[in-house]
């Protein structure tokens, strides 16, 4: 059984979920964040099952998602990446949020996402050595060259993602167990993303905390297996 509320937290509403009667309780937390044009409620059912495996699980919604969406659909399309930028900048406040409300159990705080939240996964532990694992869906950690085909604008901020961008941080990522989980016909994130960065950590010798699932046929959206990977990954590493 797990307990599942919406509150306010660190100025911004999020998703709550952790076992039942365990919500006042030090617990080992994931914050998990959602796909672009998504939001926290459509990736729920993340929450619920980690919840149901004894995690404390967070999910805010990205700016001009969710609760703060504006209904302004054309200008969040223009958006991609500023978007992804803000919800790195939005981290540290969440985590303090976390451990002052005394959520936290040693320090293991993780952070997990699918699609945009992939990517937002991966930017976050690369610059975060206080993360303990992260699990990145079907994303990306190379923005400054995926900003250059996936939702391209003359206006994509490419200074600003190449500080979050995993290319020079390889062995800050890799000193924590890393899961990386794609679908092989993915049409929007291709799954040559993720093969580039497991490549990149095997041909570096920097791949002995790394986790990586494939999925034969399946194109952008999670599968039972992919929800499955994830819990396992945080039940053996979290």
């Amino acid at each position: 059984m797990i307990e599942l509320e919406v509150r306010n937290l660190a100025g911004g509403e999020i998703l709550h979920a952790c076992p039942r009667g365990a919500a006042a309780a030090p617990l080992p937390c994931v914050v998990f964040y959602h796909g672009f044009t998504s939001s926290k409620w459509v990736y729920s059912y993340f929450a619920v099952a980690l919840a149901d495996a004894g995690f404390r699980v967070i999910m805010p919604d990205a700016d001009s998602h969710g609760a703060r969406y504006d209904g302004d659909e054309k200008r969040r399309l223009q958006r991609f990446w500023p978007i992804l930028l803000n919800s790195f900048a939005e981290f540290p406040a969440l985590r303090e949020a976390i451990a002052r409300q005394g959520w936290l159990a040693e320090g293991r705080l993780a952070v997990a996402g699918a699609s945009m939240g992939g990517m937002t996964a991966l930017g976050i532990a690369a610059r975060h050595p206080e993360v303990v694992c992260a699990a990145s869906l079907m994303g990306s950690g190379y923005f400054t060259t995926l900003s250059q085909t996936l939702f391209p604008s003359p206006e994509v901020p490419t200074a600003r993602l190449a500080e979050w961008d995993v290319a020079p941080r390889l062995s800050d990522l890799a000193r924590r167990p890393l899961m990386l989980w794609h679908g092989e016909d993915d049409d929007i994130v291709p799954a040559g993303e993720t093969l580039r960065l497991q490549q990149a950590l095997q041909q570096a010798g920097l791949d002995n905390n790394l986790t990586c699932r494939w999925q034969a046929g399946v194109r952008h959206r999670i599968t039972p297996e992919a929800l499955d990977s994830t819990v396992a990954f945080f039940n053996a590493h979290l």
